[in-house]
């Protein structure tokens, strides 16, 4: 197995971090407010079934906790936690489609990172079921909370293959610092206006390929 990683060490990843988010999600939550009840009214409005789309996901060091995200899909569909659902899904609801490309059914993730459970920037919360399945490299990347937006992201998120988003956030784990979250902040607005396929960058083309080495093998079918 590869030899497990460790986080940075900066004063920011040791509890800094943890206080932002506290700040910056009621911040969020008070600026967002119109967006947030114009969303609530519209998704009761146009589609029956509950306000939130609620999922097990696995957390910082592997830990189970449910995830929040306003529903996009009609209320009576039973999900498959492992479909790919592209924006063009049928039973993406017409708001939902708005609420996806503009990254708004996230937000109700703001009640996690108050929670404890996310932070504002990381790794995105996978299922329990895929975290079994790791090795000790890619369980590098529970060792921070998760987050609702993070660097594999802003990079392409789906547009990539699933190894290199683990690749992304392996490189967020060692290099975890204000000025990298600042970043993503930053790319995550010009990824909600201009989409994520124009944002897209193969791993091995941007400056985090020097952060992360995979083990012989990683990746191949």
């Amino acid at each position: 197995m590869h030899q497990m990683g460790v986080t940075s060490g900066t004063i920011w990843a040791r509890g800094l971090k943890r206080a932002c988010d506290i700040l910056g999600s009621v911040i969020l939550v008070i600026v967002l407010s119109p967006v947030l009840l114009i969303t609530i009214v519209l998704v009761k409005l146009t589609s029956r079934g509950p306000l939130l789309f609620v999922q097990e996901r696995s957390g910082l060091r592997g830990k189970p906790f449910r995830l929040v995200k306003f529903r996009t899909m009609r209320g009576g569909r039973i999900p498959d936690p492992k479909e790919i659902v592209p924006l063009d899904h049928p039973e993406i609801t017409s708001v939902g489609r708005i609420m996806r490309r503009l990254k708004i059914d996230e937000l109700a993730q703001l009640i996690n990172v108050l929670g404890g459970t996310m932070s504002l920037i990381g790794p995105r919360p996978t299922l329990p079921d895929q975290v079994a399945a790791y090795d000790d490299f890619r369980r590098q990347r529970l060792l921070v909370r998760p987050g609702i937006t993070g660097l594999a992201q802003v990079y392409g998120n789906s547009m990539v293959p699933w190894d290199e988003r683990i690749l992304f956030d392996i490189a967020y784990v060692r290099r975890c610092g204000f000025m990298l979250d600042v970043s993503i902040l930053l790319r995550t607005v010009l990824v909600i206006v201009v989409g994520e396929r124009r944002m897209t960058l193969p791993f091995q083309q941007t400056k985090f390929r020097s952060y992360v080495s995979p083990p012989t093998g990683y990746g191949d079918a």
